[in-house]
């Protein structure tokens, strides 16, 4: 059976490059980054030169570059790595839940947390940000793209908000890096968290970026690694391969990589919009990362097609992966006013770098005829 997977923002496959790229790093040469002989100094230089690419990716110093396990790790090390007793914590009603949960651990801890709301398009109005903020706020964290609408939320602005008013600032980018150019500069944050698995390299990697002077609380207690800020052996394969992602990323963004999957999400958006009834696009009207639609097909529940696509061999999602077999509808899709029927009927669709034209005509083969069937079978719908 054929199969074509339209699930990357669950996770992407390994891209070719990055494979060849990390693969030596299993076997010849396996040093221990921290080690000073030969063995170590050649994957420490490969560690290095990773981060370089890493930076380059987000316009930051190699030096302001920390190496994780991944998109969980970073967030919490941006949430917990600088709140303490007594502190305020604005965030957003969408984030992933790498930061939500953490929000309600702190808040398990008596610190306050304050939860903006977003508009029926998915988006934070930077004035409620604003007017949440207090004497003790001492965070604002607050994604730069959903994980399951790909809405692009004002950043910049929330990051000048922050800035005068001398806030920590930290963004959830995992959704948006290698989609999107990413300047921490422009964006004005303390600390941006990105994740390898979200841009073609293995599961298991990830990096944050924390601006030059900003003193974060280490979660592992170890030794040295990073600068004392997360301990831990490095992960050097993974770390090459996070590096060589990066790099592709970064020409993905200007070599019209990026603008062939925006076309390809567009036109599956399009077409499926104009032969499916009583369908639309969450989050329309608001700026997108380019491989992502989430559509709500009213009269039908969403994991039912997801089924029934997956048994003709196409993968899609009703939103993050994490939530899987969830029995409550997505918190983003509430927030943003839909129905919980609405939520329930949603279906997300995100491309990758790997996906083709000649895929995106076997899905559109696909869906509105087997939307068509599950609708026939309930009793809500009728022509």
């Amino acid at each position: 059976m054929r199969r074509v997977y339209f699930d990357n923002n669950a996770t992407t496959p390994v891209l070719p490059e990055v494979l060849d790229a990390m693969r030596p790093y299993f076997s010849d040469h396996f040093g221990n980054a921290s080690s000073i002989h030969h063995h170590g100094q050649e994957t420490r230089t490969a560690v290095e030169n990773a981060r370089e690419s890493v930076a380059a990716l987000v316009n930051a110093r190699s030096s302001e570059i920390v190496f994780t396990s991944g998109g969980t790790e970073g967030d919490n090390l941006g949430v917990f790595g600088l709140v303490k007793d007594g502190d305020h914590v604005i965030t957003s009603s969408i984030e992933h839940h790498a930061v939500l949960n953490a929000a309600k651990h702190l808040e398990s801890e008596g610190i306050e947390v304050t939860y903006v709301p977003v508009n029926n398009a998915g988006l934070i109005d930077p004035g409620d940000i604003g007017k949440a903020l207090k004497p003790n706020t001492r965070l604002i964290s607050v994604m730069m793209a959903n994980n399951e609408t790909g809405v692009l939320q004002p950043v910049e602005v929330i990051g000048k908000i922050a800035g005068e008013a001398d806030v920590y600032f930290h963004t959830d980018a995992v959704q948006a890096a290698g989609k999107v150019a990413i300047n921490v500069n422009d964006i004005g944050c303390d600390l941006l968290t990105i994740s390898g698995h979200k841009m073609h390299a293995p599961q298991g990697v990830g990096a944050v970026y924390v601006r030059k002077g900003t003193i974060i609380q280490p979660m592992l207690h170890g030794g040295r690694h990073e600068r004392s800020r997360r301990a831990g052996t490095e992960n050097v394969p993974g770390i090459v391969a996070l590096g060589k992602a990066a790099e592709l990323a970064r020409l993905g963004l200007t070599n019209g990589e990026v603008a062939r999957i925006a076309a390809l999400r567009d036109r599956l958006e399009r077409t499926l919009l104009a032969e499916i009834d009583i369908a639309g696009v969450n989050g329309a009207g608001a700026p997108r990362v380019p491989n992502t639609t989430n559509i709500h097909f009213d009269h039908i529940e969403g994991e039912a097609l997801i089924i029934a696509l997956d048994l003709k061999g196409l993968a899609v999602s009703t939103g993050a992966a994490c939530s899987s077999g969830a029995i409550e509808p997505s918190h983003v899709l509430l927030a943003m006013g839909l129905r919980p029927d609405q939520a329930r009927a949603s279906i997300r669709f995100s491309l990758g770098k790997q996906n083709t034209e000649d895929e995106v005509d076997f899905a559109l083969s696909l869906i509105p005829a087997t939307v068509a069937k599950l609708r026939e079978l309930s009793p809500a719908y009728a022509k």
